[in-house]
């Protein structure tokens, strides 16, 4: 399931938790990719909220589960998740984000930011992404990884101010 909006207050985020790491399953097995336990630890804590988390925030709930894992071996889970498509990097705050499109491409997201709560959409960006391209052929630039990410209000924040 695609987000298509902020979710709400009320939204049902164990479903939302769990359709992400069902998508993570059938993408994995259709790769030949395992998903271990522990990258399905850190997506599973990715996935928890709609806001981008870090590396060391990651640690940290690992920690209150159990023994605190090595730096590294996080950054390999993260770096396995990012090549699977399962998240996104929030290039603006070092943070991770779960992949909400079933589109295998981890680079290929428009990423909405709310600057109030810190919640992150993601949307399809086909048309943002084909301009980039046009405008850096044009140039004779070779796109490696483009990222959008575009800071705003949400539409809950933008209503409780009203």
């Amino acid at each position: 399931m695609a987000h298509t909006d902020f979710p709400s207050s009320d939204h049902d985020h164990a479903a939302c938790v769990g359709e992400t790491i069902a998508r993570a399953e059938r993408s994995c097995a259709r790769a030949g990719a395992r998903l271990t336990p522990l990258r399905r630890e850190v997506l599973e804590i990715i996935a928890s909220g709609h806001e981008a988390v870090g590396a060391y925030d990651i640690i940290d709930r690992m920690a209150l589960a159990g023994d605190r894992p090595a730096p590294i071996t996080v950054y390999r889970a993260l770096d396995f998740l990012r090549a699977q498509g399962l998240v996104h990097k929030v290039e603006s705050r070092n943070a991770y984000v779960a992949c909400t499109h079933d589109h295998g491409d981890a680079e290929r997201a428009v990423l909405l930011i709310c600057d109030r709560c810190g919640m992150v959409l993601e949307v399809q960006g086909a048309d943002v992404f084909a301009a980039i391209k046009r405008s850096a052929e044009s140039v004779g630039f070779a796109v490696a990884r483009p990222v959008v990410e575009v800071n705003g209000t949400c539409t809950q924040c933008a209503a409780s101010r009203e």
